[in-house]
């Protein structure tokens, strides 16, 4: 379980690293379901091409324009990652992040594995997971397994701690709803940000409106993370969203 100091961390700056959480065991399981998912391109998955983020590939036949992104619907795959979801180191986190019981995990929001690829990964500009999830309340909880090392190089996740509290004009945002990098007051935001280096097993829990942001893998290997997103139960979907799309499981 987290401290209280862990807890107070994260309602303050909006996310908190669980170090280990995760042993060797279940990384490995994962990882190597992962690879295999992978290498028989098991649908769905998303591709790098889909997306058009900065440094991805601009068709499906140019050079490594069939990279994946994201293996998605994790639950769905294996019953190994459905168990890590449901885990009850992971549920007595949240309750404790939450403080309250009943914890739902949505199908419909990460629920994946990111497969961050050597040479044609994309850059993920700044941006608030809350900008395509329709709730009643804006307070979600994603969940980040590493299942190896997280590092500048290989593209780890950077955050602006404490920017889940800001309410920003909509004129900071560009159309697809990331920050706007010519503007002089989110360069000073920007500036603020911190890289969130990780090791095989611990867990970054982010909320919802964290401003994050990732770079490319310049790594020679495949970053592995294990994504999902949780809510209070009792916090329904908004109905005919993509937030409503497949139920909630009550964990």
């Amino acid at each position: 379980m987290l401290t209280a100091a862990d807890v107070s961390r994260f309602h303050k700056n909006g996310f908190v690293v669980a170090e280990g959480l995760a042993d060797g065991e279940v990384c490995d399981e994962l990882q190597a379901l992962a690879v295999n998912h992978l290498q028989q391109n098991l649908a769905p998955v998303e591709y790098e091409v889909d997306l058009q983020y900065p440094g991805s590939p601009v068709h499906p036949e140019a050079l490594g324009g069939m990279t994946v992104r994201r293996l998605l619907q994790a639950c769905s795959r294996d019953l190994a990652f459905r168990k890590w979801a449901a885990h009850a180191s992971v549920k007595a986190c949240l309750q404790q992040l939450f403080e309250l019981e009943q914890i739902g995990l949505s199908q419909c929001h990460h629920n994946c594995i990111m497969t961050k690829q050597p040479g044609f990964s994309s850059v993920t500009l700044w941006h608030q997971d809350n900008r395509y999830w329709a709730f009643d309340q804006d307070n979600l909880i994603s969940v980040w397994l590493a299942l190896d090392e997280e590092n500048h190089k290989n593209g780890c996740l950077r955050v602006i701690p404490g920017s889940h509290r800001l309410a920003l004009d909509p004129g900071r945002f560009d159309a697809s709803l990331f920050l706007r990098a010519d503007l002089a007051e989110n360069k000073a935001l920007i500036k603020r940000a911190e890289r969130v280096e990780l090791k095989a097993g611990d867990i970054l829990f982010f909320h919802s409106k964290l401003f994050h942001a990732a770079g490319r893998n310049l790594s020679d290997q495949i970053k592995f993370s294990v994504v999902f997103t949780y809510h209070d139960f009792n916090n329904h979907p908004i109905a005919a969203t993509r937030s409503a799309q497949f139920p909630s499981i009550n964990i």
